[in-house]
């Protein structure tokens, strides 16, 4: 993948020459929202990136439910993000990429398909942590010609930072044969993912971030990708990748706890999405599902090849008939259905699934 370095000076400079941009006015009162991340939260990031396929959603049946056409978010409809910013009266968040824009004022998307704290995982095709809270300071700066030090503060210093990492790390561990042999312990590889996303979290607080928002490790041994793997093709989940997602979450709860104590002002709400998606496999009736093991869209057992849209290599693939009856719409992504349900838990779920505040709170402390 070629450098992205290039288009940053680029996109700073073509930020002056917006209309409107010398007599800026903030948008009435709000909280902005920049979200970091992966396919989870990515709504189109990956589309104007030098990458393949295996990072890109921008072909249907992508899209299909809501926005009737494919944007590159990885759902039939809209992500998590997507939701909150609608809870938070916020216009849907504007990618950073292609360009600057006026909707900046609103937060940004930096969230890439693949990506991970780690720069190794899927380097070259995906838009790593580091990068995108190097874009997050590009933007920060843009803020400031176009509202003033003062303003562009405030509004930083108000917002809300969202993020999903950590699911691509597991995977390359998981998948990769030789990987572990490089480090002592899993422990000591879910400790290098944790320590990069901490260092961009104390990055944040240093520019002035105080509210956080986290989506913990997902089940990513019960998606349908994983059963599709599964030894002796039993559908049944893969403990090693299960326990490696526990791992990180309990580094990950921890760690948030100790920089709630070390940073004064830090406040957070960590969702624990590995046991609001398990309770969704385990039981999909009673949230209004139908099928939580299969996926709407690919092929093979449990449609769990990465085939939806027969862009990847596998040209043929299923398509359900009704999204919103499944738990996950490809490979390993929710449907918009879950989605929703997830952003609903994030937005107002109480301390035990959402804590120890929920975005509401976080949205609405000044």
């Amino acid at each position: 993948m070629k450098s992205l370095s290039f288009l940053v000076p680029l996109l700073v400079a073509c930020s002056s020459l917006i209309p409107g941009h010398a007599h800026p006015s903030l948008p009435k009162k709000h909280v902005a929202l920049f979200i970091f991340g992966d396919s989870l939260l990515d709504a189109g990031n990956n589309n104007y990136i030098n990458t393949t396929v295996a990072y890109q959603a921008n072909f249907r049946p992508y899209g299909e439910t809501f926005f009737n056409y494919p944007t590159g978010r990885f759902s039939d409809g809209r992500l998590i993000p997507d939701f909150i910013a609608e809870y938070a009266k916020l216009p849907l968040i504007s990618t950073f990429f292609p360009s600057y824009n006026d909707q900046f004022v609103y937060g940004v998307n930096f969230a890439s398909a693949g990506a991970g704290a780690l720069v190794e995982t899927h380097q070259g095709y995906v838009t790593d942590l580091k990068t995108q809270l190097s874009y997050f300071k590009v933007v920060e700066k843009q803020l400031k010609q176009k509202l003033g030090d003062a303003a562009a503060k405030k509004l930083t210093s108000e917002a809300v930072y969202f993020f999903s990492i950590g699911s691509n790390d597991c995977f390359i561990f998981v998948r990769n044969s030789t990987l572990p042999q490089s480090y002592n312990s899993k422990k000591e590889y879910v400790g290098m993912v944790i320590g990069n996303l901490t260092t961009t979290i104390k990055e944040i607080y240093k520019k002035g971030g105080r509210k956080f928002g986290f989506i913990n490790l997902a089940p990513l041994g019960c998606t349908p990708s994983a059963r599709l793997v599964s030894p002796g093709n039993t559908g049944s989940c893969l403990e090693d990748t299960l326990e490696l997602a526990k791992l990180h979450n309990q580094v990950l709860s921890k760690v948030l706890q100790e920089l709630e104590s070390q940073l004064e002002g830090f406040r957070y709400a960590n969702h624990d999405f590995y046991n609001s998606l398990m309770k969704r496999i385990n039981d999909p009736s009673r949230y209004g599902l139908k099928e939580s093991m299969r996926a709407c869209c690919g092929s093979g057992q449990y449609r769990g090849m990465s085939s939806c849209g027969g862009k990847r290599g596998v040209e043929e693939y299923e398509l359900c008939d009704n999204p919103q009856e499944y738990l996950f719409f490809d490979f390993t992504h929710p449907s918009e259905k879950a989605n929703k349900q997830i952003a609903q838990l994030l937005w107002s779920g109480t301390p035990d699934v959402t804590g120890p505040y929920n975005l509401k709170k976080l949205f609405e402390h000044s």
